[in-house]
């Protein structure tokens, strides 16, 4: 992604698919909030349910930042001190609906909306996409949400 408007991509979003890694192992209706600190940093929540929608909630807290400003899409998160992983934003709606988020290695992929649930036909031309980066979309696991 060429041009990321930070304000507008703050918010909720919905984990729709994910590829399967240690930290997030087990949860299921996962949210990711994005906001505002006071320092100019982002404050990241990510939230789910321990195995079923009614299972136990975990919550983690991180922070984002945008390295270069000539690249907003590029940012580095991190969850644990000074540690930050790579967050880019590779495919987003024009109306920042859904964003597909990868990082410099291909063993992080996710797939995610403002809505719990996504469009099947979107989510069919996301994978192809993804496809088309090298990605082995089978890997995916899809997130159960909630139906509002």
């Amino acid at each position: 992604v060429q041009e990321l408007d930070i304000q507008r991509y703050l918010g909720t979003w919905y984990e729709i698919a994910r590829y399967d890694h240690s930290f997030e192992r087990g949860l299921v209706g996962v949210t990711a909030t994005y906001s505002m600190r006071e320092d100019g940093k982002i404050k990241v929540e990510n939230a789910g349910f321990k195995n079923s929608l009614d299972g136990k909630k975990s919550v983690a807290i991180g922070k984002a930042k945008i390295p270069n400003p000539n690249e907003p899409s590029k940012l580095k998160v991190s969850f644990f001190w000074f540690f930050y992983g790579d967050y880019f934003v590779f495919e987003l709606d024009e109306n920042y609906q859904w964003a597909v988020i990868g990082s410099s290695s291909d063993k992080y992929l996710w797939i995610l909306s403002r809505k719990p649930q996504l469009n099947d036909y979107v989510y069919t031309q996301l994978l192809n996409n993804l496809t088309k980066r090298g990605y082995d979309v089978s890997k995916l696991i899809r997130v159960d949400q909630k139906v509002n």
